[in-house]
């Protein structure tokens, strides 16, 4: 894509960070309980099964985490789940009939249960090219009335970004594909492209897809939103913003018994010293990243 210009831009303090893979009602608890007032979950587990993927035990009992997390926070932002199709762990080849299905499965998820969250558009540009994720982009603002970010991917390329700009009130950068792209220099062409876009239309509001980096946060605090699961890597590597989990204040882990015995109890979540251990970490997790956040980005509350 050609290069973009941009004026520099003075900081704001209004970039809210959201918790992503709240998709598990455990992960919804600690990062609630630890104060955490912004979240994000994908539709994936909840839709999947009527496409013959299955494997999710995310229901509890009679809990329903897309609305337990709806009254948990301020803003809920509901992912499409289309990376995972694309990508992730059900990557498989996917047509446009396939893609069309899903988003009318999302359309009829998001009304039939009275989702409010702001919802992030099926942005198929990979697989089915610029004009489809267009048709689709119409097709989901006619059907659903929830707020929704539309998401720019280098296919776009300046002249759809504009035109997407001049769509849009929402409007999400894919940070994970910048870094790809440009690599060490990522973080500059993050910023040059949010700079461009609140240039073009100042009352935008932006979202930093996957973006936590703390330098980031701080150049781009005039956007409104970012996301990542980074909060949720404490149990796999064993390591919380860079410092072992041995080194956490066992005060905060102490603070961690009581809200994971409360919810262990209210959903019948099945307990195990390591289930139990994995709680407590996220928790930890979740109060010290919302104090990093504010270091960088702003007020979280």
């Amino acid at each position: 894509m050609e290069q973009l210009s941009c004026a520099n831009r003075p900081m704001f303090n209004n970039l809210k960070v959201h918790f992503a893979g709240c998709e598990q009602m455990e992960h919804i608890c600690m990062a609630r309980d630890a104060g955490v007032q912004y979240f994000l979950f994908s539709c994936f587990p909840f839709i999947a099964r009527q496409f013959g993927i299955n494997g999710f035990p995310i229901v509890v009992r009679d809990s329903f985490p897309p609305k337990e997390v709806q009254a948990a926070g301020k803003h809920v932002i509901m992912d499409s789940g289309l990376f995972t199709l694309m990508f992730g762990a059900h990557a498989a080849p996917r047509d446009a009939k396939f893609v069309y299905a899903w988003q009318q499965a999302l359309v009829e998820f998001v009304k039939s249960n009275n989702i409010a969250a702001t919802c992030v558009e099926v942005d198929c540009q990979k697989i089915l090219g610029v004009r489809e994720a267009w048709a689709l982009r119409e097709t989901l603002r006619r059907d659903l009335p929830n707020r929704q970010i539309n998401v720019f991917h280098a296919e776009d390329g300046k002249a759809g970004l504009d035109s997407l700009i001049d769509f849009s009130d929402y409007i999400a950068i894919s940070v994970p594909e910048l870094r790809l792209r440009h690599g060490k220099n990522y973080a500059q062409h993050v910023h040059r492209l949010a700079n461009y876009i609140k240039d073009r239309k100042p009352g935008i509001d932006i979202h930093l897809l996957g973006c936590t980096e703390a330098n980031l946060l701080r150049k781009c605090s005039f956007c409104s939103t970012s996301d990542s699961t980074s909060w949720l890597s404490c149990v796999r590597w064993g390591r919380i913003l860079g410092k072992h989990v041995s080194q956490l204040d066992p005060a905060l882990l102490q603070r961690a018994k009581s809200p994971v015995e409360m919810m262990i109890e209210k959903y019948s979540i099945p307990s195990s010293p390591a289930r139990v251990r994995a709680n407590i970490l996220n928790y930890a997790s979740a109060y010290i990243h919302k104090q990093h956040y504010a270091q960088h980005a702003g007020n979280q509350e």
